[in-house]
């Protein structure tokens, strides 16, 4: 029922939004009009009411080039494997063969893959980069089966085996836990695709360590009330009808009231630029959120296990997380090296949680594991932004092609 309340006010804001999205297009491609005080206010206008609307496609990562030691290269994304959850999705830079590759494990957190384009941008300057491109599973039908926290660990097990061995791991945010969790087993089966190095990112790898806000409502009920009341059933238009799904409208919303007054100033500032003719800025706040309002849902499995087995019980943490029936062993891990990163401002994984998985590695040796805190940064600025690019990229590079 929650899911089609939401689709129908969508549905009716849609035809408004399209015009303001139209009327705004046209008078930003107009030159005669570009300086006309009211033609500004009224694109600003425009431009608020069609950004507020949600879209649940993935965007494009538009990545058409990297430079590579100060040459221009063009970059093709190709599809290296996929199954109905999920696209191993290759950035291929042509004429470039002697990089080390990196598979870099997206979130699956309310947005898609394209959120980490600013990474992806970035580790394609010395890296042959591979991401877990995830989809939507309001488009993914119920014959598939079911996609829960064992299936997600499988998937990072499998990609890596199709990738082979010698494939860093890189893992941002809320995966942290699945792929400490995939090194772990194949470390246990001595896998020889068993990745050189894992880099975890921002992630609650023991979310008992400082709690945020949103551990905090992780423990503030049973999860039996975050699956009566946050879950719902696709609409029977989609293909994945009658999926049982955390929405990814619901999880947009609870991001956003962490930090409501930021988001509303944010706005405010996208109409005030604009009307003023400081179309620079202007895009960087529109371009920002046209990608944070690109959702997708997850599995009702998924989001259920992730909230009781990372954010209730703290399986990983306490050494009794099992996953298709097994039990995980961190300190299996003896031939991956180790580095984690947090931010020191972050509000959603907090100093000392990321960390935690250097205890629970204790089998490496210490010239294998390194831990960096960044400081002046959040959650995304640990992964995305200025201090990413010239601080905290140099030490994942560092790790990756010390263990190539």
């Amino acid at each position: 029922m929650l899911y089609q309340v939401y689709q129908t006010y969508a549905d009716f804001m849609q035809p408004a939004c399209s015009l303001a999205d139209m009327v705004s297009n046209t008078l930003a491609e107009n030159p005669r009009l570009a300086g006309c005080e009211p033609m500004l206010a009224t694109r600003a206008a425009c431009e608020v009411l069609a950004l507020s609307r949600l879209t649940h496609h993935r965007p494009p990562f538009a990545i058409d080039s990297v430079m590579v030691n100060g040459t221009p290269v063009q970059v093709t994304e190709e599809v290296t494997a996929s199954t109905p959850f999920c696209s191993l999705l290759h950035f291929r830079k042509h004429g470039v063969y002697d990089h080390p590759r990196v598979l870099l494990v997206a979130p699956m957190s309310g947005h898609f893959a394209t959120l980490l384009r600013g990474t992806v941008q970035t580790m394609l300057r010395d890296h042959d980069v591979y991401i877990t491109d995830w989809h939507n599973p309001r488009d993914i039908s119920l014959a598939h089966g079911r996609f829960g926290f064992d299936e997600y660990v499988y998937h990072l097990i499998d990609f890596l085996r199709v990738l082979g061995g010698g494939t860093h791991l890189m893992a941002v945010c809320q995966p942290t836990v699945a792929a400490l969790a995939a090194v772990a087993l194949m470390a246990e089966d001595s896998d020889p695709a068993q990745p050189p190095s894992l880099i975890l990112m921002a992630g609650p790898i023991d979310a008992r360590i400082n709690p945020t806000k949103v551990n905090e409502l992780a423990t503030s009920q049973p999860i039996e009330w975050f699956e009566r009341s946050l879950t719902s059933y696709v609409p029977f238009r989609f293909a994945g009808a009658m999926r049982r799904v955390y929405p990814g409208f619901m999880q947009l919303i609870a991001f956003m009231s962490m930090n409501s007054e930021r988001h509303q100033q944010a706005f405010r500032d996208l109409y005030d630029l604009r009307a003023s003719g400081q179309h620079d800025r202007a895009d960087a706040i529109q371009v920002f959120y046209e990608e944070y309002f690109a959702t997708m849902d997850l599995s009702a499995e998924f989001y259920l296990e992730t909230v009781s087995m990372v954010f209730q019980e703290f399986l990983l943490a306490q050494g009794l997380l099992d996953v298709g029936g097994r039990r995980v062993n961190p300190h299996a891990i003896h031939r991956t090296a180790l580095l984690t990163v947090e931010g020191e401002r972050d509000d959603i994984c907090a100093i000392g949680q990321t960390m935690a998985a250097q205890e629970l590695c204790g089998s490496l040796r210490p010239y294998m594991r390194m831990h960096h805190v960044q400081t002046g940064v959040g959650h995304y600025g640990v992964f995305n932004g200025k201090r990413w690019d010239s601080q905290v990229y140099p030490l994942v590079r560092n790790a990756v092609h010390m263990n190539a």
